[in-house]
């Protein structure tokens, strides 16, 4: 098995677990812009202490290259949990992240999160630099 045929995709506005990934229709190359990915946002997904999203991590695909890079990983640690139990904590933790980030030329963002139940799903959205 490879870890490929174990992500999951498909269309972020009709499942709750494939990363939306925003940025701007076009950056200027060397420029800082702003990325924001998330879960859940078009059909909310559950936040508690059983089930919930771990993790969402970021890479760029240079258009040409070869390699992913990783250019940010966020951890959602907080679910409700509490020594009193399950869902009943102070804090959640949502999975929605943004960053800065600068590309030298055109490529492409993939993001991979994971579900502690439903295991691992991607996006992906084109980068175009001038």
């Amino acid at each position: 098995m490879k870890l490929g045929d174990a992500i999951q995709s498909d269309d972020w506005k009709t499942e709750k677990h494939v990363p939306a990934i925003e940025v701007p229709d076009t950056v200027t190359a060397g420029e800082p812009f702003m990325v924001t990915v998330s879960v859940g946002k078009e059909i909310a997904h559950p936040n508690t202490t059983a089930h919930h999203i771990n993790w969402i991590d970021v890479y760029f695909k240079p258009e040409g290259d070869k390699f992913l890079y990783q250019v940010g990983h966020f951890d959602f640690s907080s679910h409700g949990a509490s020594v009193q139990g399950a869902d009943t904590g102070p804090v959640y933790t949502h999975p929605h992240a943004t960053f800065s980030m600068t590309a030298d030329g055109p490529g492409t963002l993939v993001a991979v999160e994971h579900c502690n139940i439903h295991g691992l799903w991607e996006n992906s959205q084109e980068v175009n630099v001038t």
